[in-house]
């Protein structure tokens, strides 16, 4: 069968999940839910979600919301029989699921198989150990690098879910821990820019004067300084910024939070490669130029309310003329 579009059934499971609070956490609203779903729940909602899905669609569940292989093993298991059918009937392909690295064990991970789990997404936020600390993480850098050994011995594709700007997070941590995730060799890569949100302990340092958050322009450049490591290595960027949601929206109290963040991200880094290729060049003091791109990039080159291109025109004195073309490698630009 020739799948189309890729489409994810979400279910968010309860926070019951994980033991701990960390301190940019309140998982319930970022789930939008606050009590434990029911396995008929979850059945209803599968087959309530699988109804707008075309038979051709690469449709996939996924539980997030909080450590899915740490709620009471009976209930995860409960969880696994609602999805199994839909699995055995053909109408999705996979399962996925987002856990942390010290709820992963051999045990689990068989569990997992034999339910046609095919992807494990580890929060695993930073690879330094000061920054584990004071977010309150409960896990140790050797935690992550078993369960991400674990999983990818037991066959299942590895994904990886990093938060930038941690209490006592820097720059250069920041970039050492990309390093490090790139050791570890995940399939799949989240970045998330840290935001404030009610009613957590980050709230409370923030309000104190103990915690400062990155600014928008901050997140931008460490998210575009540590994007390219993944995409070079050909490591899925599932996504850049949380997901724009009410919920979410109505619950920040600070942070670099941009509807469009990923977007900003990607057309930084686009501007970036222009920059340095055009420093290359013995550019006239006057005249023409064509960048070329690959078509789903072109808006981003040219970036929002035509930043990129005015930037460039007001730095160089160039008439800048941006083109599609599906040739040009992506992430890559073709200057003539």
């Amino acid at each position: 069968m020739v799948r189309n579009r890729h489409v994810n059934i979400p279910i968010f499971v309860p926070h019951i999940g994980c033991p701990h609070t960390c301190v940019f956490c309140d998982q319930r609203k970022i789930s939008g839910t606050r009590s434990a779903l029911s396995p008929q729940m979850v059945r209803a909602l599968l087959e309530e979600s699988l109804s707008t899905v075309d038979a051709q669609d690469d449709a996939e569940i996924a539980f997030f919301g909080g450590s899915f292989t740490g709620i009471p093993e009976t209930l995860m298991i409960d969880y696994l029989e609602a999805a199994r059918p839909f699995l055995k009937s053909g109408k999705v392909r996979g399962i996925r699921l987002s856990t942390r690295p010290d709820n992963i064990s051999p045990r689990i991970l068989d569990i997992l198989k034999a339910y046609g789990v095919t992807a494990v997404e580890l929060g695993v936020q930073s690879l330094d150990s000061e920054v584990l600390k004071l977010s309150q993480r409960g896990h140790t850098i050797k935690d992550v690098e078993t369960a991400c050994g674990l999983i990818k011995k037991w066959g299942f594709k590895l994904g990886v879910q990093v938060m930038l700007g941690l209490p006592g997070d820097t720059f250069e941590k920041t970039m050492k821990t990309a390093y490090g995730v790139l050791e570890l060799k995940p399939d799949m890569i989240r970045l998330y820019p840290v935001l404030v949100l009610k009613d957590t302990e980050l709230e409370l340092l923030y309000r104190s004067g103990r915690y400062k958050p990155l600014t928008l322009e901050e997140a931008i450049a460490w998210c575009a300084a540590v994007l390219p490591l993944f995409t070079r290595e050909n490591i899925t960027v599932l996504r850049v910024g949380l997901h724009a949601a009410e919920t979410l929206e109505d619950s920040i109290v600070a942070g670099p939070y941009h509807p469009a963040f990923g977007e900003l991200v990607e057309s930084r880094i686009l501007y970036a490669r222009i920059i340095e290729q055009l420093n290359a060049m013995n550019l006239p003091a006057k005249g023409r130029m064509t960048v070329r791109v690959r078509p789903e990039l072109m808006s981003k080159l040219i970036g929002q309310k035509r930043s990129n291109v005015k930037a460039l025109q007001g730095k160089y004195g160039l008439d800048i003329k941006v083109l599609a073309d599906s040739r040009v490698e992506s992430f890559e630009i073709q200057i003539d």
